[in-house]
């Protein structure tokens, strides 16, 4: 009887799947959306704060905060890029993460900044980073956790010391033009926005500080891509508190296709 019963359950998932192969929810050729129905309200955050002042600039800390619930990021990890709004402003140094692009720095003959780019991408460091470097939430490798899996490892962290930019809270311009991948998932950030003063207690537990300037940017998660040549055709039965996902067979829905597009 358990023997006929798992015959019926298998044959029963077969057809389920077939089905849903050839219906157009799982068309290659949707459109883009920045609507999750399993998570609607899910966003990456990115909270920027200006905590001290610099003869040139400033040093701001940056938080990347993945408040979906489910969607964590994984290998090759997340990056971060925005455009400078004066188009001149550099990068003096970064603790907890680097710029992938050092730019044309050639102006400078001595004290050379980390990045010189107009358009800097930022990514985190490995974990296997001098403690000299690190900042906390930082060096995990570009992972971050969702907020249902480890709530403690769904913030990534840096902190940016910007040069040839304002000094005050009235000549600093905010950034423009945000863009997050996170792993090999895209996404749709919006434009930053000044937000309240973040507030920060120190350490011995004695003082709160408060930061001179607050802009966060919220980034959504793109659930397609319209330019996906093969076909969707396999089905990955896994949890979403699972780190790991179950390998999808080949020609899983009977495709002509050597593997599957997961």
């Amino acid at each position: 009887m358990k023997s006929l019963y798992r015959v019926s359950y298998t044959i029963s998932f077969f057809f389920l799947f077939s089905s849903l192969c050839n219906t157009s929810i799982l068309d290659s050729s949707v459109l883009v959306s920045v609507h999750d129905p399993y998570d609607p309200t899910g966003n990456i955050t990115i909270k920027w704060d200006v905590m001290s002042w610099t003869p040139d600039g400033y040093v701001a800390d940056v938080d990347i905060v993945n408040s979906q619930l489910y969607r964590t990021v994984q290998p090759p990890g997340w990056k971060l890029g925005w455009t400078w709004a004066r188009h001149d402003e550099i990068l003096w140094s970064v603790f907890g993460g680097q710029a992938i692009d050092q730019g044309g720095c050639s102006r400078f003959i001595s004290n050379i900044p980390h990045s010189c780019s107009k358009r800097p991408v930022i990514v985190d460091l490995p974990t296997d980073t001098p403690l000299n470097q690190r900042i906390t939430n930082c060096c995990r490798g570009g992972r971050l956790s969702s907020r249902y899996q480890a709530i403690n490892k769904s913030t990534a962290s840096f902190q940016i010391s910007v040069g040839n930019a304002g000094t005050a809270n009235r000549t600093v311009r905010m950034p423009k033009n945000f863009t997050f991948i996170g792993g090999r998932a895209e996404y749709i950030c919006g434009p930053a926005k000044m937000a309240r003063l973040s507030r920060f207690t120190t350490p011995d537990g004695r003082r709160t500080i408060q930061a001179f300037m607050t802009w966060k940017v919220v980034c959504t998660y793109k659930r397609a891509n319209v330019a996906n040549k093969l076909p969707t055709c396999c089905v990955s039965l896994s949890s979403f508190d699972q780190g790991k996902t179950a390998n999808c067979p080949t020609n899983s829905c009977g495709r002509r296709i050597e593997t599957c597009n997961t």
